[in-house]
C-alpha cells in the first residue's frame, strides 16, 4: 500500500528527531505475536527506549541526509528502529529480547557516538552494563581494600586478646 506525500513527511520528520537520539539501534524483526510485539514495546517504555517501524526506504533517507560518519549497515527485512537518551540503553534493551524472542529480533546495526556501527559493534555496545551497575561495581572495587584492612585489624585485636 502507497503511502502519501503527506505522511512520508510525517514519518521522515519523526525519523528526523530519532536520529538526533543518544543512541539509535536498526532492528530486524520477523512473526512476532501482536501480544508479544505490545509487551516488548511496553517493556521497553518502562526503561525509557522507543521503538519505531518505518519503510527501509525512508529510514535511508533520514540518516544518509545526516552528518553521522562511516557506512550505514545492511538493512534486510523488515525494519524497526529503537532509540533512547542513554547511549547504551536501545542496545542493551533489545538485546535482551533478541536473546528472549529466538531470532524473531536481530539487531541489524546501529547509530553511537554519531556513528554507524555494524551488528557485532551494536551487540558488544549491548553487554556494557547500564551505568547504574558500573557504579555499584566502582564503589565494590573502592571498597575492598577498606574492607580487608578492617578485617586484618580485626584479626590482630581477636589474636591479642587471645
Amino acid at each position: 500500500m502507497a503511502i502519501t506525500k503527506e505522511k512520508k513527511k510525517s514519518i521522515l520528520d519523526k525519523l528526523d528527531k530519532i536520529k538526533d537520539s543518544e543512541s539509535v539501534v536498526f532492528v530486524n524483526f520477523k512473526g512476532i505475536p501482536v501480544s508479544e510485539n505490545t509487551a516488548m514495546r511496553q517493556e521497553l517504555s518502562k526503561n525509557d527506549v522507543a521503538y519505531y517501524v518505518a519503510k527501509k526506504t525512508l529510514v535511508k533517507k533520514a540518516f544518509t541526509d545526516s552528518k553521522i560518519q562511516g557506512d550505514m549497515p545492511l538493512l534486510d527485512g523488515e525494519l524497526a528502529v529503537v532509540y533512547g537518551n542513554d547511549s547504551t540503553g536501545p542496545a542493551r534493551e533489545i538485546f535482551a529480547f533478541q536473546k528472549k524472542l529466538d531470532g524473531r529480533v536481530n539487531i541489524l546495526g546501529g547509530v553511537f557516538e554519531h556513528k554507524f556501527m555494524n551488528k557485532t559493534q551494536m551487540e558488544e555496545i549491548a553487554m556494557i552494563p547500564s551505568l547504574h551497575v558500573l557504579r555499584g561495581m566502582f564503589v565494590n572495587v573502592i571498597n575492598s581494600p577498606i574492607q580487608g584492612f578492617a578485617m586484618a585489624i580485626k584479626a590482630i585485636a581477636d589474636k591479642k586478646t587471645a
